[in-house]
C-alpha cells in the first residue's frame, strides 16, 4: 500500500490505512459525542477530509467504503462519492444503515448534492427510525444554507414539515428540526418572517419539545447579529 492516500487507492487500501491510525482513546472521546464508536478507528474528521481530498471521488469505492460499515470508512464514502451518480435507491439504502448522527448529517450533504433533497425530504420525515428522520431535517439545513437557487417555494413547503414533527421529543430529531427551522430564517428576508412566526407558535405551545425548538429559534432568529447579517446578504443579492 502506498505511504499516502492516493486517487488509486481501493476501499480496502483506505481501511487498512485507517486500521494503522487506530485510537481507542479517541474512540472513547467520541461516545461522549454521541457518536456511535463500536466500529470506528477513532480518526478524527480533520484527518479523514485530507484524505479524502487526496483519493478524490470515485462511485465505486464509496459504495465499498460505505459496504465496509465502519465510521471512518463511511465518512470517506460520503466525501468521496460522486454526488451526480447517487440515484434515490442508493440513498434510501444507504438511510436503511443510519445508526450516528455524524453520518447522518454528512449524508445529508451528499443526498442534497445529488439533487435528491425535494423528493427525499418529506419521504425521510414520515419515516418513524430517529436517524432517517433527522436525515430529512438535515437536508433542509443543509439545503438551505448551500442550494442557492433552490426556490423560496420549496423552503415554505418545508416549514409545514417542521411544524408537523416539532413535537418529536428525540434529541437527535429536535435538535434537526430546530437547525432547519432557524436555518430557513436565516436564508433570505422572505423567508424570514414565516419561520420567526413559526418559531413563535412552537414556542408557546403546550408540548415541550415544540416549546424548546421554537424557542431556540426564537432567540438565533431575533438576534440582532444575524438580523445584520441577513439584510446584509439581502442587499447583496438586489444589486
Amino acid at each position: 500500500m502506498r505511504a499516502a492516500p492516493s486517487p488509486d487507492w481501493t476501499a480496502a487500501d483506505a481501511i487498512d490505512h485507517l486500521r494503522s491510525l487506530d485510537s481507542p482513546a479517541n474512540r472513547v472521546g467520541m461516545a461522549r459525542f454521541g457518536i456511535k464508536a463500536d466500529a470506528a478507528f477513532g480518526v478524527p474528521n480533520a484527518v479523514l477530509h485530507p484524505m479524502a481530498r487526496a483519493m478524490g471521488r470515485d462511485h465505486a469505492r464509496a459504495l465499498e467504503l460505505w459496504a465496509s460499515g465502519f465510521r471512518e470508512a463511511r465518512l470517506l464514502a460520503t466525501f468521496t462519492e460522486e454526488p451526480e451518480k447517487v440515484a434515490r435507491p442508493q440513498a434510501v439504502a444507504m438511510a436503511a444503515d443510519f445508526d450516528s448522527w455524524e453520518i447522518v448529517d454528512h449524508a445529508a450533504d451528499l443526498f442534497c448534492d445529488a439533487g435528491l433533497a425535494p423528493s427525499l425530504v418529506p419521504v425521510f420525515a414520515r419515516d418513524e427510525r430517529e436517524f432517517v428522520k433527522r436525515c430529512a431535517f438535515a437536508m433542509i439545513a443543509w439545503a438551505s444554507a448551500h442550494l442557492k437557487k433552490e426556490p423560496d417555494a420549496t423552503f415554505l413547503g418545508w416549514l409545514d414539515l417542521i411544524e408537523a414533527n416539532a413535537t418529536d421529543p428525540r434529541n437527535f430529531v429536535k435538535k434537526a428540526v430546530s437547525w432547519a427551522l432557524r436555518q430557513i430564517g436565516k436564508r433570505s428576508m422572505a423567508l424570514h418572517r414565516p419561520a420567526l412566526d413559526l418559531a413563535k407558535r412552537l414556542a408557546d405551545s403546550d408540548d415541550r419539545a415544540a416549546r424548546w425548538i421554537g424557542k431556540d429559534a426564537v432567540r438565533e432568529l431575533t438576534d440582532p447579529r444575524q438580523l445584520e447579517r441577513l439584510a446584509a446578504r439581502s442587499a447583496r443579492t438586489k444589486r
